[in-house]
């Protein structure tokens, strides 16, 4: 997925009056990105909502998506009520859900403010490309499989910059379960807020379940170790410019039955908390083989 092609791989084509196809980018090792879903499913149920904006989404990841053939969105428009939209989204494919949406929406309003502080951290000026770190380190492996190679030097549309991104890759030393990010889209996104909310919702997929491996010092290329997203949570909290640098605050407090749960705080540059994730996610080493 090129970078300068993000928007457009997001964009979806109707085929029903609550019926979407979408195209998938077949680039990732044999799944399509939980990020790329999310954002998909959100701008199907844009098209059937009128002049409100996202405020919640809660999902499932059902089943491992298939990059080969595009993804069918369904909307259920479950009601449109006086303050609140809500709508549900159904992502198919082989005539199976791989993924399933809840979204809320409602008009703009003033009511009481408050927010937690930004984290004080480096500003991403001072900080590298994270693909670019990957770059590095991927030439100094010497038994990575081809299909991890290919995934981890694919054109990256989010670019990201970290004071310690490496950890997020590679194993070592146990760290806290911890980790801050700057991020945004490489390529201009356009007025649009539906849009810089569905690339920001494809955005927050990433990162979080490496910051729940930190402690336990397994990386994406350890032998034997399984991780996938199950479920993901994000509430918008003011308008946002992904155009723009944010900071993607995350931590996780706990990690248990073969689960890891992940929080995540995104605020722009100058502090404004936007928005918030939540995510669990599979994180477990399989049993060798007899």
């Amino acid at each position: 997925m090129d970078s300068e092609k993000l928007t457009e791989t997001m964009k979806l084509e109707r085929i029903e009056v609550n019926l979407f196809r979408g195209t998938t980018a077949d680039n990732s090792p044999g799944r399509i990105f939980g990020g790329q879903v999310i954002g998909q499913s959100l701008l199907a149920a844009y098209e059937t909502v009128d002049d409100r904006i996202c405020h919640s989404l809660h999902c499932y990841f059902i089943r491992p998506g298939d990059p080969t053939v595009p993804i069918v969105f369904e909307v259920d428009r479950s009601r449109d009520g006086g303050s609140f939209t809500t709508r549900r989204v159904i992502a198919i494919q082989h005539g199976q859900q791989i993924f399933n949406l809840a979204a809320s929406f409602m008009e703009a309003q003033d009511g009481f403010e408050h927010q937690a502080p930004m984290p004080k951290v480096k500003s991403w000026e001072a900080l590298p490309d994270e693909a670019e770190m990957q770059r590095e380190a991927m030439a100094k492996m010497q038994d990575m499989p081809e299909e991890a190679k290919r995934w981890m030097s694919r054109p990256r549309p989010i670019e990201m910059r970290s004071a310690d991104a490496r950890s997020y890759f590679q194993g070592g030393e146990a760290k806290e379960p911890e980790s801050q990010v700057w991020f945004r889209c490489r390529e201009p996104i356009g007025d649009d807020q539906h849009m810089h909310q569905v690339i920001m919702a494809y955005a927050s997929d990433m990162n979080l379940l490496s910051t729940a491996m930190r402690p336990h010092k397994v990386h994406w290329q350890t032998k034997g170790f399984q991780s996938a997203s199950l479920d993901h949570a994000m509430w918008f909290h003011k308008p946002a410019n992904f155009n723009n640098w944010h900071l993607y605050a995350q931590d996780s407090p706990s990690a248990s039955g073969g689960r890891g749960f992940i929080r995540g705080s995104i605020f722009a540059e100058d502090g404004t908390l936007v928005a918030s994730v939540a995510q669990e996610g599979l994180m477990r080493m399989r049993a060798p083989k007899s």
